[in-house]
């Protein structure tokens, strides 16, 4: 059956839980609140929701060196210091590492993003669409589906999981919620390339970052 906008917004107002889980959970449920809330809670994304609110001021820096040739330092938060000892925490801090590292993300999420960054994006997305001959009816349209794309490349938490890709990272970050059972934000993090900024033979090492991950 088709899921209305509303039904979508009624049951994130009442889980937390993020548009696309409470669609999904809308479309396994034919569409009934009731019975949708209860499968979030199932699959413990309510509960994820609702400790993403907490503060989460502890957690360690960890870093990811590869080949001596990319570097990344990451900052990944949790409520407590006991749960930023617990070892599926820190595996999950290395992963994010290794995620920057290979697909080199500009910020954490799209809120970072500056307006005017995303201004920018959109004139030049318009003129390529109107350059392309498509009709100018339907160029706002395709920018918008081009910016939701351009968001899957620069912001980490929008970006497909190296060692998963039918996994977002945004719900692997959910799922660590949901288990280890504290609020977790990845705050920051910052990537060095060798010679990164200087004209040089182009070679890809974020490619062989990849390749070796998933190799």
């Amino acid at each position: 059956m088709a899921i209305k906008a509303s039904q979508v917004k009624e049951l994130r107002e009442r889980t937390g839980v993020g548009m696309l889980d409470c669609k999904k959970a809308l479309v396994e449920t034919d569409g009934d609140i009731d019975k949708a809330v209860e499968y979030l809670r199932e699959k413990g994304l309510s509960k994820a929701a609702k400790k993403a609110g907490r503060i989460a001021a502890e957690g360690i820096v960890d870093s990811y060196i590869h080949g001596g040739r990319i570097g990344v330092l990451i900052e990944v938060n949790s409520e407590t210091d006991f749960v930023s000892k617990n070892e599926e925490f820190q595996n999950f801090v290395k992963d994010m590492a290794m995620q920057v590292a290979a697909q080199n993300p500009k910020y954490v999420s799209r809120e970072d993003v500056p307006q005017e960054e995303i201004e920018k994006e959109k004139e030049i997305l318009k003129q390529q669409a109107l350059n392309e001959g498509k009709p100018e009816h339907i160029v706002d349209k395709m920018v918008v589906g081009r910016i939701e794309k351009y968001y899957k490349e620069i912001c980490l938490l929008e970006q497909e999981f190296i060692k998963d890709p039918d996994v977002k990272i945004s719900d692997l970050l959910t799922e660590k919620i949901a288990r280890i059972g504290e609020n977790i934000k990845i705050r920051r993090f910052v990537r060095f390339e060798v010679g990164e900024g200087i004209e040089k033979k182009e070679e890809n090492f974020a490619d062989e970052v990849a390749k070796q991950i998933n190799g």
